[in-house]
């Protein structure tokens, strides 16, 4: 029996835009963030900012001159993303 499927574009927006979906964002970027304190030293902020584009969203920073750094050096951000099961890859356009 063949059925057919029609996305309902502006219920997946809403979707993508309700309180569930930040409650998670804001999770996991606040996980990431606990992942990434034990390894900038001590005094060093890790922010968490939530935002919404199209859907939740939230950023995770490290507010120091030397992030990019420990960031390319080791990982720092790409693995706690990893440890609380995120998979990054690279943004394309």
């Amino acid at each position: 029996m063949l059925q057919s499927f029609r996305l309902d574009a502006q219920g997946v927006r809403e979707v993508l835009k309700g309180p569930e979906v930040r409650r998670a964002v804001d999770g996991l970027a606040g996980a990431v963030a606990a992942h990434v304190r034990p390894n900038v030293p001590a005094g060093v902020t890790v922010a968490v900012r939530a935002y919404t584009t199209d859907r939740g969203a939230a950023s995770v920073t490290v507010q120091d001159v030397r992030a990019m750094a420990w960031q390319a050096r080791d990982g720092i951000l790409t693995r706690a993303a990893g440890e609380v099961g995120l998979e990054v890859k690279a943004w394309q356009r």
